[in-house]
């Protein structure tokens, strides 16, 4: 896996590509989105991807307070969610909602009709599968958009290398971009990098991440059914198929591995891991047909030496642990102490964590405990305010690292950052041009299971369709 084409790019040359504003770039001489006057202009909000996430997200921006603020459009592949959704929304936000059947997008470009209602400035929230994100991300660079969007934002490599382009894109235009990696606006959080960084308990030597517990979201399935079609009851059940979240390695792991490195303030330069499935069919006797393992181990390693370890379970009946820690040569820090943020963060004389050791635990913070609201009310403050603020080129370098965990454990393989992003396996290279009477991007077998990863024997890819 270390022998990379001449035509592709090292971790060193994008770090360096998109770490610069190009003066000279074809976008010099756009002109920049409108900015929002502090606390007086209307900021209009489109969802495109209208499922949990996507709906937790528009209640939070329509609770930010520094303005008006109304969500004007949604669009979704799927109109019982849009209509599940609008509901909701209409019920906690009143008037804050409004979303005639006019505005009402259901469809493969609905992306696109929900953007062209709004106005330079204005927001779009993306929270369709991450396959979708730079397709939508594209469209909304073109249309001047601030952006909120779900993590992971990539679930390959060369998806990877167009979201790093996008992102300069978006820098250059002057767009505020939000990514749902929430721990990072923890103030619990905020307040233990800084005590690490200033050495409260030492150089980092091993941060270890946790969530085991039993099955989860949709990334255990059983035989397609045969309606809806094939491409719509994959994207519902997203989390099964790698083309479409990168599967529950992804979708699952990416906040504790992000939050991570945060605290290490680095990104691991290669993986070794490994995974397995126990079960191939659930309790009833029907087979599972998705590409997922139930569980994994990686073992990432920065420049220094320093190692992150990474423990996923996702099997009923099995001890459930779902937290994070880190230790350094002085001492340990509880870093999440349940769920992917929970606090309170904590550090301890050395690397007991008892009553006696500790230093420091967080505290609440009266309207600010809550990190989804927190991200929301940054972003929108940035908008009004014209404050730089954007988050997609560290999203985009959590999402590959995290890919980087996967594919050490669906190869058999030590990964580096260079291999995962370089890698050539596009998951769903034609994802732009899919209709709603599309084939799907990964075909089931005649037993209707589909590709999983063969460790040992699918080498320099994580599947062969």
């Amino acid at each position: 896996m270390n022998e990379q084409p001449q035509s592709l790019t090292t971790r060193r040359e994008f770090i360096k590509t998109t770490g610069r504003l190009a003066a000279a770039s074809t976008l010099a001489g756009v002109a920049l989105p409108h900015v929002h006057a502090a606390g007086s202009d209307l900021i209009q909000v489109a969802l495109v991807g209208s499922g949990g996430r996507g709906s937790g997200a528009a209640s939070q921006a329509l609770s930010t307070k520094t303005g008006p603020i109304k969500l004007v459009a949604i669009a979704d592949v799927f109109e019982d969610r849009l209509n599940g959704s609008l509901n909701n929304l209409r019920n906690g936000h009143g008037e804050r909602v409004d979303v005639p059947k006019e505005r009402q997008f259901i469809g493969f470009d609905g992306y696109q009709k929900a953007m062209d209602t709004l106005k330079a400035g204005d927001v779009v929230i993306l929270t369709t599968p991450p396959a979708f994100r730079w397709v939508h991300f594209t469209y909304a660079i073109q249309k001047g958009l601030n952006v909120f969007m779900e993590k992971p934002v990539t679930v390959d490599g060369p998806t990877s290398r167009k979201m790093f382009k996008l992102a300069e894109e978006s820098v250059a235009k002057n767009l505020k971009v939000g990514v749902g990696l929430m721990s990072r606006h923890s103030r619990p959080m905020q307040e233990l990098f800084q005590r690490i960084q200033d050495g409260e308990i030492g150089d980092l030597i091993l941060l270890r991440g946790y969530r085991m517990f039993g099955h989860g979201g949709s990334a255990f399935s059983h035989k397609w059914p045969g309606n809806p079609s094939e491409l719509l009851w994959q994207i519902r059940n997203f989390h099964s198929f790698m083309w479409s979240s990168g599967g529950l390695f992804s979708d699952f792991y990416i906040h504790h591995i992000d939050h991570l490195c945060w605290m290490k303030n680095a990104w691991p330069i290669k993986c070794q891991a490994l995974g397995g499935r126990h079960y191939r069919q659930s309790s009833d006797g029907q087979p599972y047909v998705d590409q997922n393992f139930d569980s994994y181990s990686a073992e990432y390693t920065f420049a220094d030496g320093a190692r992150m370890i990474m423990d996923g379970r996702c099997v009923n009946g099995c001890n459930d642990i779902y937290s994070s820690y880190a230790h350094g040569g002085k001492g340990m820090a509880i870093v999440a102490k349940a769920n992917d943020c929970t606090p309170p963060s904590m550090t301890f004389k050395g690397q007991s964590p008892t009553r006696s050791n500790m230093i420091w635990t967080s505290k609440d913070i009266p309207g600010q405990n809550d990190p989804y609201q927190n991200e929301w009310d940054e972003l929108i403050s940035a908008i009004r305010n014209d404050k730089p603020y954007n988050e997609a080129k560290r999203g985009i370098e959590a999402s590959l690292v995290t890919s980087m965990g996967r594919m050490a454990a669906h190869t058999g393989q030590e990964i580096t950052y260079d291999d995962v992003l370089n890698c050539k396996h596009e998951f769903a290279p034609g994802v732009g041009e899919l209709n709603m009477q599309s084939a799907a991007p990964l075909v089931a077998g005649p037993d209707g299971k589909y590709p999983v990863p063969m460790p040992g024997i699918v080498r320099n890819q994580e599947y062969q369709a």
